[in-house]
Formats: C-alpha cells, structure tokens, sequence
C-alpha cells in the first residue's frame, strides 16, 4: 500500500474510534431495554470495519486510499443512524444495502479508471441510457418513477445519474470539429448531449419527479463549463451569453408552467397549513428546533412518525435525535470526500469532466434535500448520499463515490525507484 498523507493504520483507527464513540453515545444517552439491544448494530460495525479495512489493505494496490476510508466512515454512520430512528435496533435493510454499496463503489471504480477504454464504450453508454428511460415509460406504471418487483422497490432513474455523468465525459475529453448553427459553433458531440439532457427533462417531467431535475441540470452545466474551458478550445464570449440567456428563459417558462403541485410547494405558507401540503416541513423544523445542538439522544425523538422522515427529510430526523452538531458534522465528511479529488490532480480531462458531475450531482441533491427540510427552498423530496434510506440511491452513490475514486488516482503503478548518481571517481594520484 502506497504512503498517503495519513498512514492505513491511522486510517482505520480513526473511522473504529468514531463509530466506538457514537456507539458509546448510543449506550450513555440511548432509548433501549437492555443494553444486549445493542450488540448486533456493534457487532455489524465494527465487523464491517475491519473487513472492509483487510480487503483494501490486503487485495487492492492502489496509489491513494484516502477516500475508502473516508467512505466507510460515512457508510457505517448512516447505518448508526438509520439504526436509532424511533428506537435503538439494528436496520439490517440498509445495512446490507450499504454492503451493496461499497461493492459498487469498488466496480465504479474499476470500470472508470481507464479513460480511453471508456471512452470506446460512449455508444454502450448512450444504449444503457436508453434503456432506463424505457424501463421506466413501460415498467413503472402510470407516470411513475418506480419499478416494483415484490418487497423490492427499483428507481432506474436514479442508475440514470452516473450514466449521464459519464456521457457527459466521454463527450467532452477532446477537441471536436465545430459548425456554425445560426449565430454559434457548436459540435456534433455536444448537439448528441443537449438532446440527451432535453429527453432526461422531458421524461422527469412528464414522470412528475422534478425533484431529480436539478442534479441532472447541474451535470450537464458542468459538461458545459468544461466544454468551454477545454485547452485550446475557442472560447466564445457570444456562445456564454447566449447559453445564459437560453438558461434562464428555460427557467422562467418551467417555473411558470410547472405542474400544480409544484406551484402550490412554491406558493405555500408551511405555518398555515400544518396539517396540509406544510405539514412535513412544519414537523421537520420543530425537530430541528426541538434537538438543538446536541439532540434528544439516540431513539428519543418523535419525527420517525412522520412519512419520509429516514429519507426525504432524514437531515431533521438526525438534527433531532442527535442534534444539529452532529447533522453538520456527518455532511462536512461528505463534503470531503468530494474534495478529496482536488489533492491529487486528475491524470486526464476526462477525469477532470467526471469528477466536476459527480460533485455537482451529489452536492445539488445534499443541497435541496437540506434546505427543502429546513424551508429555506420548496419541499423537493430527494435523498442525501449515503445518509437516507433506498436501495436504489445508495447503489448509486456508491458508484459514483467510485468514479470520484478512478478520477482520483487513474493509473496504478508502483512509482519508479530514483536512479542513483553513480559515485565520483577519486583522482588518481600521480
């Protein structure tokens, strides 16, 4: 294993002391029976601690593994909390989705790592793309975002997320021939991608999940910006302002034209209808305000009985059982893990492209997933990486905590040792 700032073994002290404190903290300030309730979410723990720790050390050989840990960090702690809501016990559920996750995380890795291959498999990509929005306009029933299969609940339009970010890439890691299309130079490959991302707003729009939109929005800003700023690229004053204007045109009209349910979340007066469409942000801001700084204490609160209280609005239901220090500090360690891509420079621009999306995406859905529980935006109902309940977007961002990992450190190579400089021959003496 190569030296990385941090050695391995620090590395795993510090994730198992975290989690042996929160578990402690569960033990002082939980709401239990008996003190055995709690042995299977510590045995499951730091059981995943470990393993997941020999498994990195033992058959991986990489140049950074800053980020596995800062994941595991982070997977473990959501399975705390998602354990605590209502009660102290053991969400087995999540936990094995966490497990799937942290697969996903290894297999987004391994298949991103190598630009020029992916590159080869731009048309894969735009057929599996595809292929989700037909799964959801045949499988998922009547506008709907949902594939149901039993007890099993799928959302392809969350696989659709890591997909788009990589079309966005592979469209975007070189120069492309351009042609002049009224009064702008635009290339084929970027005219393919627009009309990638206007199929994705139209489907989420006539599915009624507009929720979802911004992360793709955000996305393919990104692929914008880097389209632009590609070294030797022709850097066009007129193309920027035009796209601005045709940005915020586009906004104006979805805002005036949204659905109806979506005007009255921009509309409403959350205080004078608690018991109607206000009532979930009403009950999250008492929560908030109810645990304060330090919480009522593991399984003490009350918002578990509110509908999406471990997903949609998760961050109040942590604010409230743990309080907003805690809240805070769990998002600051997903913030950086985004940022652990910005120390080691990415070896390609392809790399550079994928990481942009992944933070964008992951950033904008922490952000409407926060302030919609907190009012300070309308109520968008999407979940936070890693910390809410779902199968699907804990999948997801577990790939996509992958690609951030490939674009991190592409090349895997033992670094060649320095040459000695050969030793000065002493003069000879006459």
């Amino acid at each position: 294993m190569y030296k990385n700032g941090i050695s391995y073994a620090k590395c795993t002290a510090m994730v198992l002391l975290t989690h042996v404190i929160m578990l402690l903290a569960i033990l002082l300030r939980g709401k239990y029976d008996t003190p055995q309730d709690i042995l299977p979410l510590a045995a499951a723990v730091i059981g995943l601690d470990i393993v997941y720790s020999a498994v990195l050390r033992l058959c991986y050989r990489q140049m950074t593994y800053t980020l596995d840990f800062v994941l595991l960090l982070l997977i473990n702690i959501s399975v705390i909390f998602q354990s605590c809501f209502g009660g102290v016990g053991f969400a087995f559920k999540h936990y094995v989705t966490c497990i799937i996750a942290l697969v996903f995380c290894q297999l987004g890795f391994l298949l991103t790592r190598n630009h020029v291959w992916i590159q080869s498999k731009k048309i894969v990509l735009y057929v599996i793309l595809g292929a989700l929005i037909l799964s959801i306009l045949l499988l998922t029933g009547s506008r709907s975002m949902w594939i149901n299969l039993g007890p099993i609940s799928i959302q392809p339009s969350e696989f659709m997320k890591p997909v788009f970010v990589l079309i966005c890439a592979t469209s975007i890691r070189e120069q492309h021939e351009k042609k002049k299309i009224l009064f702008f130079y635009v290339s084929k490959e970027m005219m393919i991608l627009t009309g990638a991302f206007i199929i994705i707003v139209g489907l989420q729009w006539w599915c009624r999940d507009l929720g979802s939109l911004p992360t793709f929005a955000a996305a393919y800003g990104c692929a914008l910006v880097c389209r632009l700023c590609y070294p030797k690229a022709r850097f066009s004053k007129k193309t920027v302002i035009g796209l601005s204007a045709v940005g915020v045109v586009l906004v104006l009209l979805a805002l005036k034209f949204a659905p109806g349910y979506v005007q009255d979340r921009l509309s409403v007066d959350i205080w004078n209808q608690m018991e109607g469409n206000g009532y979930q942000q009403c009950k999250a801001l008492i929560a908030i305000a109810e645990g304060g700084l330090f919480g009522k204490g593991p399984g003490c609160g009350s918002l578990y009985k509110v509908f999406a209280s471990d997903t949609d609005i998760v961050f109040s239901t942590i604010c409230e059982e743990w309080g907003f220090l805690v809240a805070l500090l769990a998002i600051l360690i997903i913030m950086s893990m985004l940022l652990l891509p910005m120390i080691n420079k990415p070896r390609s621009y392809f790399h550079t492209t994928m990481i942009l999306g992944v933070v964008a995406v992951m950033i904008v859905q922490m952000g409407l997933n926060i302030f919609g529980s907190c009012n300070l935006i309308p109520f968008t109902g999407v979940t936070i990486p890693f910390i809410s309940q779902g199968g699907s977007s804990m999948i997801t961002s577990g790939f996509l905590a992958g690609m951030l990992k490939a674009g991190q450190s592409p090349v895997f190579r033992k670094p060649e040792p320095k040459k000695k400089k050969p030793a000065k021959r002493k003069a000879a003496i006459a």
